[in-house]
């Protein structure tokens, strides 16, 4: 029987399952993750080479104009060292990390989840997920609401695959789309697109596509051959705050 229990775990019947219980569910980029693993033996002893925590999020990848949705993993940390679940056994292992500080935000169409997975040698592994809400930094924070406070409207969240010049550290960036809707700015742009390109604790670097409207025949044809986006790259940090709406203004309306 033992033989034919061992074969079964194999395939995940009678297998050791894992279930991953976070203190909380609600996160800040650069945050601590706390929480403990807990694992609960089969119906008989298998050896756990490792157990592995994963943050993920999806992305558009679109290819022959077909949209496709890939995964990424955006950190990966190890809990445990090498040991043997005994058949039937209750087996708690505590851990803590560091979320990244560019974990992507879940706003928009952004989902961002941690899957535990159970690295068991010639057998099924288990595995667990569980989805998160992830809010941004304090800095990037402040910059999506003073955008917001020079009239415009968040209109879409959405990761996308990256080009090769801004694929660092992942294959992919999180766009934030605008549109505005009041203020100096409406009616003279069509949208403006943020991408914030690297991120520290006290810094975030921008990536700024500005999006004029278009006006008569020439403007037609600037939009057309997309001659009328343009793009601006800055830094903000901790000390730009208190100017910070005054800095954004100024650096949109050269391109307005």
């Amino acid at each position: 029987m033992s033989l034919l229990h061992k074969a079964l775990a194999s395939f995940g019947i009678g297998a050791a399952k894992v279930d991953t219980k976070l203190e909380q569910s609600v996160f800040t980029a650069g945050e601590i993750v706390h929480g403990e693993v807990q694992i609960h033996g089969g119906n008989v002893n298998q050896h756990i080479d490792a157990i592995f925590l994963t943050v993920y999020t999806s992305y558009i990848h679109e290819s022959n104009d077909l949209k496709h949705i890939e995964n990424a993993s955006i950190t990966q940390v190890q809990v445990n060292e090498p040991f043997t679940i005994q058949a039937s056994e209750e087996r708690v292992m505590p851990f803590s990390f560091t979320l990244p500080i560019d974990c992507p935000v879940t706003m928009g169409n952004t989902k961002v989840w941690i899957k535990t997975s159970l690295a068991i040698s010639n057998a099924i592994d288990p595995k667990d997920k569980d989805y998160i809400e992830v809010h941004p930094t304090p800095l990037v924070s402040d910059i999506l609401d003073e955008i917001t406070n020079l009239g415009f409207r968040l209109r879409e969240v959405e990761c996308e695959k990256a080009s090769n010049k801004l694929r660092n550290p992942y294959p992919f960036i999180q766009e934030f789309e605008f549109v505005p809707t009041v203020g100096s700015f409406q009616g003279q742009l069509d949208e403006l697109e943020i991408i914030f390109t690297a991120q520290a604790k006290d810094s975030v670097e921008i990536l700024m596509q500005v999006d004029r409207k278009a006006r008569g025949l020439s403007g037609l044809l600037s939009e057309a051959l997309e001659m009328d986006e343009s793009y601006v790259r800055f830094t903000i940090d901790q000390h730009d705050i208190p100017t910070l709406r005054g800095t954004l203004h100024k650096l949109i309306s050269k391109f307005a």
